[in-house]
């Protein structure tokens, strides 16, 4: 029953959610909110504004390449950032790249934040160009720290630990001040169990210490980690659990298929929809709620897959649950 069909059907939803969170930069994630290249050349060709001149992509693909800053004025703002033009092009300034980045706060008030800065004056450098896209990415913290940021990435070496602060949160993880610039702990990156959202782990403000995984000098990126500075709980799982075994667990997650449990601080079974209990019921929710502790029976065990499958439905266990809440509630 528990072979890989079993859990390529049980668990599919769960793997696409993971997939999800897949690695993405600061600025990818912001340039995902970002549609104002069509949006902008569009509103140019209504509004009877001078289209976009081949001479100012040219011009900013000499600065690109020889990293010179240039001044340039806000004209607008989106959730991502800010938009100015250089020239004809319109220009997008992810928030993390503005030298005072808008801090955690509601969607409304950060929008609030980065349209107050419309019609400033920016010192920024040209970090990417995609003439086919009509996207041109503008940094002011990288065009202000050029020779500190250098002389930080210089420094760092993956593997190496080191000390940081939490600045700034946002859907796919946690910005950290590690002395003048900026590494990212992905959320995959923040704990060993399952994190539905950063400030669940860490809140800015923060003093943490850090992993360094990876250094990217040209990209001026720095990845960082905060679970692996913790054993993993998943090696030596098969020697702390099998099958049969009866263990007790926390209810952490109610999904459509199932229930995650927490057995302890990072690892999670799966109790499939078939395995909470005997009879029909509508929903598994029906039957468990996030904060439930639970007595499980162990299904299986595959360390090398990071799988602990768990069932609810002994009818022994079930009595011996009534049992005890009897007992408990004479008193």
């Amino acid at each position: 029953m528990l072979d890989e069909g079993y859990w390529e059907s049980l668990l599919r939803d769960a793997e696409d959610e993971h997939d999800s969170w897949q690695p993405k930069g600061d600025l990818d994630e912001a340039l995902g909110e970002w549609n104002a290249a069509e949006a902008g050349s569009e509103a140019r060709r209504w509004s009877g504004a001078p289209q976009e001149d081949a001479a100012d992509w040219n011009s900013a693909a000499v600065l690109l390449d020889s990293g010179e800053p240039v001044t340039i004025t806000v004209t607008g703002h989106n959730r991502g950032g800010l938009l100015a033009n250089y020239g004809t092009v319109q220009g997008f300034i992810p928030a993390s790249h503005l030298l005072t980045a808008p801090p955690s706060m509601t969607p409304m008030q950060r929008m609030g934040a980065l349209a107050s800065r419309t019609g400033e004056t920016l010192t920024v450098r040209i970090v990417e160009i995609d003439r086919e896209r009509r996207r041109l990415i503008l940094s002011e913290r990288l065009a202000q720290q050029d020779g500190q940021v250098d002389a930080l990435l210089a420094s760092l070496q993956p593997g190496q630990l080191c000390q940081g602060r939490v600045t700034n949160l946002c859907p796919f993880g946690a910005f950290v001040d590690l002395g003048g610039y900026e590494g990212l702990i992905h959320i995959s990156e923040l704990s060993w169990g399952r994190v539905g959202a950063p400030d669940e782990v860490v809140k800015p403000g923060d003093d943490v210490q850090l992993l360094v995984l990876e250094v990217s000098p040209d990209e001026r990126k720095v990845s960082l980690s905060l679970k692996r500075l913790r054993p993993d709980p998943w090696r030596g799982v098969e020697q702390r659990y099998h099958i049969g075994q009866v263990v007790e667990a926390v209810i952490t997650n109610v999904v459509n298929f199932g229930a995650f449990a927490r057995l302890e601080e990072g690892l999670e079974g799966l109790v499939h929809v078939s395995e909470l209990a005997e009879g029909s019921f509508m929903h598994p929710r029906n039957v468990v709620t996030e904060g439930d502790r639970v007595r499980a029976r162990v299904l299986l065990v595959d360390g090398a897959k990071r799988r602990i499958a768990l069932t609810l439905r002994s009818s022994e266990m079930q009595a011996r649950a009534r049992m005890e809440a009897a007992t408990a509630a004479s008193f």
